[in-house]
Parts: C-alpha cells; structure tokens; sequence
C-alpha cells in the first residue's frame, strides 16, 4: 500500500498496538490518545490510546528493540514504521523542581509544544465547552501544570533545542477571562523563548478583541499564527463547539486578513476537524476561501478521544479524507500555499494530517 494512502487509513481508523505504549500522548491540547510514527521520511502522529482504535482493522507490533514495528491489516503486512525515541529534555527538572515534560512535550519528530495556559473559560460548562476538547484531562491526571511561566519555557526550549535538534515550537493555549483570548500571554512566553533560543513560533489563540495583537505578536518573537475553526458551517459550529461559535464567522474572516497582512501569505493557518458533520463541500469550499486569502487551511481527520462528550463519535470515512485532501490540494497550489514554506507550527510539522501529500 502506498505510504501516503496508509497514513490516510492509520489516522481515520487508528491502530491497535500491541506493546509497551513508549513515547505517547494521552489527554490535554492538541493530537491527544496519539502516537508518532515514522512512514520513512515522514513522521505521524496515529490514533491508539482510545477505545475508537480498538475495533480498527490495523495492528502494530514492535520488534524487541523498540525502534520499530510492522503494521498489519486483519494479520496481513502491509508496511512498517520507526518509532521515535523519548527525547533527551524530558529528563531534566526546572530549579523549582518541575520536570521538563509538564512545561512543554515532543510533538512528531522535532517540534516542541505548550499549552501556556491550561484552562479555559467554556471548559466546565456543558452549554459552552468544545465537546471534542481534552484540555482539562493532562492536568487532572499530574501530566502538566495550570499556567506554563515564560522563564520556564525559556528554559525547556533552549534544552530541546540543544539535546534534541527541535526546529519549531507551536505555543497555544486555553482561552482565559480577557478580550485579548490569550494573546497577551502568548507575547510574553514568545518574547523570553526567543531572548533564550533562535527558534521559530507559532501561536495559537481565538481571534483577539483588537487586530493590534498580531503586531504585538510578531514583535514578541511569533513568526506565524494559528486562529482555529474546528468546524465550518454554523450548524456545526453550534452544536459541538457552542461557546466558540459565539465568536463568528465574520470575527474569524476580518482576524484572518489581519493576520495576514502582518504575518504574510501562508504563515497564518487554521484548523479545521473533518467529521464533526461539516459535508466535504463545506470543507471544500472553506478551504478554498481561507487559501485564497492566504490562510492555510490545515484539515485533520477527527479523533474521537475518550472522557469527552464525542468519545463514541464515529471516525471519518478514509475514502472522504482521502477526497478531500485531493480537493484541498488542488486550492493549495492554486493560491501558492506549501507547508514547507510555513516557518512555524501544526500545518509545517504536518504529523496529525496526511495533506502534505497532496500539496
């Protein structure tokens, strides 16, 4: 099978892995219930802790070394993978004796992640949350703490940067009680990890109160900006995201071109999840209205993640992603859009999405 269309199957239906789990992500922000995994050239990041990937057609057994696994399919072998090793800052602790791996974590293979701010203001609410979010779940289980300080990012960059040649950082965080949704703290933990280390940043927030904050954060050190819609059209927006689809549209498309004009075509990016219920025209023709505007729309396939309200979600179709991307791609190159262009963040790093084989 080729690789591009087994990573398209891996992250739509999961893999059942069968050995020690090694280097995961279980919980909190971002790819959660998630492995890396290494087609070749490529690093992944494939659903396997939920209980979603238990009834996937794929398994995965590690050889004794740990480094590697073959990938079958109902017991036939369709490919293998390298595994990432645990990098070497997560073994160091800060002076106040936090350890590294609660301030910031390895994402695919060389990009390092934060959640500045682990809280959110929807969170504990069922009439406001995001029903597919997972924020909460790392820091009631000890993995990370509430509020990352920036002397302490500084510090852990600079490790991951020295011990373990990590290229970008994405920087996102819960959106805290202030018109400027988390901005204000993403430019102070931005500006002390550039002070610290050369090393490229994305941040990622809601669309701030005043368009005035991309300019700050640009002049803290962030090279590109994640604004992110999870879903699309109103319908959906409403019913799993209710809090956030307060924030409209039309708020998200004038940030959008904002952004633009400060951090330049193809260095602001937003997410966007198929199969929440967004058709694959939505998708689509979103995409193709973010590109021509110079956002990147980066489109992962849904996860459903387990202790969230969408845990029994059904996973996308691999046909449909496979479909879309096909689509997406085609806008992308019809605007000059290229991940490989982008200088920071998830759409760069590309692990949770198969599109970057479709540029």
């Amino acid at each position: 099978m080729p690789a591009n269309d087994l990573l398209v199957e891996l992250q739509c239906h999961g893999i059942r892995w069968q050995g020690a789990d090694g280097l995961t992500r279980k919980g909190g922000a971002g790819p959660s219930d998630h492995k890396a995994l290494s087609l070749g050239e490529r690093t992944a990041m494939v659903p396997m802790l939920n209980r979603a990937s238990l009834d996937s057609p794929y398994s995965a057994v590690p050889d004794e070394s740990g480094t590697q696994a073959l990938i079958f399919r109902e017991g036939l072998p369709v490919g293998e993978v390298q595994l990432p090793g645990v990098p070497r800052f997560y073994g160091l602790t800060t002076a106040d004796g936090t350890p590294y791996w609660k301030l910031a974590t390895l994402h695919s293979r060389d990009v390092l992640a934060t959640t500045v701010l682990q809280h959110c203001i929807r969170m504990n609410e069922a009439a406001t949350a995001c029903q597919f979010c997972a924020i909460g779940q790392s820091l009631a289980a000890g993995k990370t703490i509430a509020r990352k300080r920036p002397a302490q990012l500084a510090e852990v960059a600079r490790a991951a940067v020295e011990l373990d040649g990590v290229k970008h950082m994405v920087m996102t965080t819960g959106t805290p009680q202030t018109p400027d949704r988390g901005a204000a703290i993403l430019c102070e933990s931005a500006a002390a990890v550039t002070a610290a280390v050369n090393l490229p940043i994305q941040a990622q927030c809601e669309p701030p109160d005043d368009n005035a904050w991309f300019q700050r954060l640009a002049d803290s050190g962030v090279v590109s900006l994640g604004m992110h819609l999870e879903a699309v059209t109103d319908e959906v927006r409403q019913r799993i995201m209710p809090g956030k689809a307060g924030v409209p549209l039309t708020r998200y498309f004038d940030a959008f071109a904002a952004a633009v004009s400060v951090f330049g075509r193809g260095q602001v990016s937003t997410y966007i999840l198929a199969g929440l219920g967004d058709s694959e025209d939505a998708i689509a023709a979103m995409g193709e209205r973010l590109a021509a505007l110079g956002v990147y729309p980066f489109v992962v396939p849904f996860v459903p993640i387990d202790g969230t309200p969408l845990a029994h979600h059904p996973k996308p179709d691999s046909a449909f992603m496979q479909r879309l991307y096909s689509r997406l791609g085609v806008s992308l190159r019809r605007h000059g859009l290229h991940s490989e262009r982008i200088k920071a963040g998830c759409a760069k790093c590309g692990a949770c999405s198969a599109l970057k084989g479709y540029e």
